[in-house]
């Protein structure tokens, strides 16, 4: 199974509260504001190292406190337990400068990249509609933060790549005010490519995966994703050098890919109503579920968040059905909801 207890301490509206997980459905039942949102953030921090919603770490540490602790058990074989912890601050404990969020396993500090894949976790939101209707960055980020679950490489290269950029931007930036040489870009130029080809090629294969499954699905066959990426090469770099230079930063590579997704020809951001939106954002998930699987050799646990109000029958029934043999945690304010799932253990707060 994936996860058996989590503890949330200083963790949103959470002073100290512990929660016990089955290896099938666990449901979390209550009104709205009462905490279930930030459970599933709780879980996902131990899974990804990061939040789904918050803009800054320090959002997640409760009111008035310095810092808040999130930690969980995964059972192993032969009865013994993993222990992961996540603590998370504002940058500042007990007047000392400190990182704002540190990783633990078994008690012993780690880097982010050490805990991923030991839970890996797939999330289902209503706000998931932004994966079809949202900006390009949030298209990128479904990428990323299930490609960093599984490949090792991906995720060294993001981190990498993401770093270098950084410092190329700047450079350019001096480049335009005068204050640095061109030849001042030549190792980061080196590095982006290199990185940068690494994410683009394993991101290639991730879609390519996904539209092969489409093509074996009669409720998503007419589904296709394409990926408009932003070739990064020694030929593009150099053709934008001077674009470059006038702009102050980066013109070409992964951070300006996106993916179009379409029905048929139609493209569903342009033309695609909310219902078929919906319907592409679920299929979207079906294909990370089965990818991370299949390249984790390992089930994902489901993390559902109050989306069956955004499904209509046919759809809600394709979540039921790959909810089957996985460990799902799923969140609801509706009770009509709890007649679904007759076999669920039920968590009510309060």
């Amino acid at each position: 199974m994936g996860l058996s207890s989590i503890t949330l301490s200083n963790f949103r509206n959470y002073e100290n509260k512990e929660f016990n997980f089955s290896n099938g459905v666990t449901v979390i039942a209550g009104e709205n504001a009462r905490g279930k949102t930030n459970l599933l953030e709780a879980i996902y921090l131990l899974g990804v190292g990061e939040s789904f919603r918050a803009k800054r770490t320090e959002e997640m540490v409760r009111f008035e406190q310095e810092l808040g602790r999130v930690s969980g058990q995964i059972p192993l074989a032969k009865k013994d337990l993993l222990n992961l912890e996540v603590v998370v601050n504002g940058g500042v404990v007990m007047g000392k400068v400190v990182n704002k969020r540190k990783y633990l396993i078994d008690g012993v500090s780690k880097r982010r990249k050490d805990i991923l894949g030991l839970l890996p976790l797939v999330l289902f939101r209503p706000e998931d509609i932004e994966l079809i209707s949202g900006s390009p960055e949030i298209r990128r980020k479904f990428l990323d933060r299930l490609m960093i679950q599984i490949d090792k490489e991906y995720e060294h290269s993001l981190t990498t790549y993401e770093q270098a950029l950084r410092r190329r931007n700047k450079i350019l930036d001096a480049v335009r005010n005068g204050s640095a040489s061109r030849y001042s870009l030549t190792f980061w130029d080196g590095l982006l490519i290199k990185h940068g080809q690494i994410i683009q090629d394993k991101r290639r294969e991730l879609i390519e995966y996904i539209n092969r499954l489409f093509d074996k699905s009669e409720l998503f066959k007419k589904l296709r994703i394409v990926y408009d990426l932003s070739v990064i090469n020694e030929s593009r770099i150099t053709q934008y050098s001077e674009a470059e230079v006038a702009v102050g930063y980066t013109l070409v590579g992964p951070h300006k890919d996106d993916l179009v997704i379409k029905e048929e020809t139609r493209d569903l951001l342009i033309y695609g109503s909310r219902g078929e939106q919906r319907m592409a954002v679920l299929a979207l998930k079906m294909g990370e579920i089965y990818f991370l699987e299949e390249k984790g050799k390992k089930k994902a646990t489901l993390l559902l968040d109050d989306i069956f109000s955004e499904l209509d029958e046919e759809h809600k029934q394709e979540v039921l059905r790959v909810m089957a043999g996985r460990q799902v945690v799923v969140t609801t304010a509706d009770e009509k909801d709890l007649e679904m799932f007759k076999k669920a253990e039920i968590i009510r707060i309060n």
